[in-house]
């Protein structure tokens, strides 16, 4: 006789839907809210790329009437001319100016905030964590012309002290010689830059090493891993799209900073090979600053300059999208 014995194991549960199943399914969907979503999100994104083409289209033909009549070089000239008969104008200083007073405000701005940020959420008690977060918060809302004035009323006078310093110690390097002249130079404009962009990098850095899972510093921890090891295996592998993303945040600031630089630097149009002799420019400061002045055709100069600008900070977005898209594995998404 046969004897059939039926199975006690639990069926197998189905099998879950892929995430391109998911997002066919999002796309089919037929609720009315479901497609309202969908529409406006999509005009969403499609009215932003309009935006950023219409901008796009309007720098580069005012840019092109002017650089037409432009009697020099527009890449390598160290002049801005536009009222002669015959205008010249380039945007060499300019770029310096600006790549470098950002890149020294990096320096200094991404170590501190990456630090004040760790301070905050795995050292500090929450009893001063929450009041020094809360300051932290309202530096960012300060507007820049506040910055610009606190720096050339309190700042410059006090940088003559570092200046000397640099200089006896450091002037056989040539980029720390001083000429004993004011200290409304490239080195104090990075400066005042990195405290103007500190607080945004460090909120966002905060913010995203507060998401780090929990079971991932235990499992450091029970291992017998100290607090600094915890943060360097743990914390900052997961954060480090973060940082990188508060990092490009802050740049975006300082390369188009204007009101505090145009206080604070003595704007002329030379390369100085020092970072603490006076002069330099930025394309933000010429535009703020001549822009009130030019005529018709001036105006279309400092447009062609911003063109410049416009392409400088979608390179730097796009190197900083790059960055983070090697990098998955340690974005917080995918943790």
């Amino acid at each position: 006789m046969d004897i059939t014995t039926k199975s006690t194991q639990a069926p197998p549960p189905p099998p879950q839907p892929t995430v391109a199943e998911r997002k066919r399914n999002a796309r089919g969907a037929t609720r009315p809210g479901d497609r309202v979503f969908l529409g406006l999100a999509r005009g969403s994104g499609i009215f932003l790329l309009v935006i950023m083409a219409a901008i796009a289209v309007f720098l580069t033909w005012r840019a092109a009437v002017a650089i037409s009549k432009d009697e020099g070089n527009f890449l390598t000239t160290f002049e801005w001319n536009t009222a002669g008969t015959e205008p010249v104008f380039g945007i060499a200083v300019l770029a310096y100016g600006t790549v470098v007073s950002s890149i020294i405000a990096m320096v200094i701005a991404v170590p501190i905030a990456v630090a004040i940020a760790l301070f905050l959420t795995h050292y500090a008690p929450r009893r001063l964590s929450g009041p020094i977060a809360y300051v932290i918060d309202l530096l960012a809302a300060v507007p820049s012309i506040v910055y610009g004035l606190w720096g050339a009323l309190i700042l410059v006078p006090q940088m003559d002290g570092l200046f000397g310093w640099l200089n006896d110690y450091f002037r056989w390097t040539g980029i720390f010689s001083w000429e004993e002249g004011p200290a409304r130079s490239m080195l104090t404009v990075g400066i005042l830059l990195a405290i103007m962009i500190l607080p945004i990098i460090t909120n966002v850095s905060r913010e995203v090493f507060n998401q780090v899972p929990q079971m991932h510093e235990e499992a450091a921890l029970a291992l017998g891993a100290t607090r600094w090891e915890v943060i360097r295996m743990a914390v900052l592998p997961f954060g480090r799209s973060g940082v990188i993303s508060a990092s490009m945040l802050g740049l975006g600031r300082a390369l188009g900073e204007t009101m505090a630089v145009a206080t604070v630097l003595s704007p002329d149009f030379l390369i100085h090979g020092s970072l603490l002799n006076p002069g330099g420019g930025t394309f933000a400061q010429n535009i703020a600053s001549k822009f009130g002045e030019a005529d018709n055709f001036g105006r279309d100069a400092l447009i062609a300059s911003g063109l410049v600008l416009f392409v400088i900070t979608l390179l730097v977005n796009g190197a900083a999208r790059w960055i983070i898209a090697r990098r998955k594995e340690y974005s917080g998404a995918n943790a």
